[in-house]
């Protein structure tokens, strides 16, 4: 059982630095070729929503994205965001999500949870443990 653990600072320019390692590391722990794309995709989301909301509420702590091969390959990533903003616009209808009034970093937290939710079959979306934040957890079934 091998774990990877990154942190970056919440600079989009990081996002591309995740989805990499995240792929190798997949590869790594024997996700199928077929499913890459779908990792590199649910990555990039997960992280881009984190670096937005570190951005929209001047958070300077580090994402964290930790990466294990445990039976199958699991991805977490952990921002430090207030909880109700984490997790509460994934719950709002899509014409809301159209509100103009909406912020762009509100929109990129909102829709990268609906892109997340339609190519990762298994995803949880909870508080963390530990402090304020969300954790965003996403799994695929590896094939040794």
């Amino acid at each position: 059982m091998a774990t990877v653990k990154l942190s970056f600072s919440p600079a989009p320019v990081h996002v591309r630095t995740a989805r990499l390692v995240g792929v190798a590391v997949a590869r790594r722990a024997g996700v199928r070729e077929d499913l890459l794309d779908e990792v590199r995709l649910a990555i990039g989301e997960a992280c881009t929503r984190a670096v937005a909301l570190h951005r929209q509420y001047g958070l300077a702590d580090p994402v964290l994205v930790e990466m294990s091969d445990a039976g199958s390959y699991a991805v977490r990533v952990v921002d430090r965001a207030p909880i109700e903003a984490g997790i509460g616009l994934a719950a709002l209808p899509p014409d809301e999500l159209a509100n103009e009034s909406l912020t762009d970093e509100a929109l990129t937290t909102g829709v990268g949870f609906a892109l997340l939710a339609g190519f990762v079959e298994d995803l949880q979306v909870r508080p963390v443990d530990e402090g304020v934040g969300t954790e965003v957890r996403m799994v695929w079934p590896v094939g040794r």
